[in-house]
């Protein structure tokens, strides 16, 4: 096993905080993973309260939004991976 693979075995996340551009994950071993706010679109269109009423799920390796039905995992935070209703706009390639 590689040990990036290792790394996010043992990530779970301990402590969340979303601002209005960032999501920050805080972990148990004391790394902190942001990403931006516009990769989750339920996140970013979310009243503060709704983004401020999180749990952690599965003894931490994903969080759960119950007021927007928004899961994230630590897994995908690490690998970089946006939500599937993340539409990037213009960049490279767009025509």
């Amino acid at each position: 096993m590689s040990s990036s693979a290792l790394e996010e075995l043992q990530a779970v996340a301990c402590d969340v905080h979303v601002t209005d551009d960032e999501l920050v994950v805080s972990l148990a071993d004391g790394r902190r993973v942001s990403a931006p706010l516009v990769w989750f679109p339920r996140l970013l269109h979310a009243s503060p309260e709704a983004r401020a009423d999180w749990r952690l799920i599965g003894d931490g390796i994903g969080i759960h939004w119950s007021q927007i039905d928004e899961d994230i995992s630590v897994k995908g935070l690490l690998r970089g991976i946006p939500s599937i209703e993340f539409k990037p706009s213009g960049g490279r390639g767009a025509q």
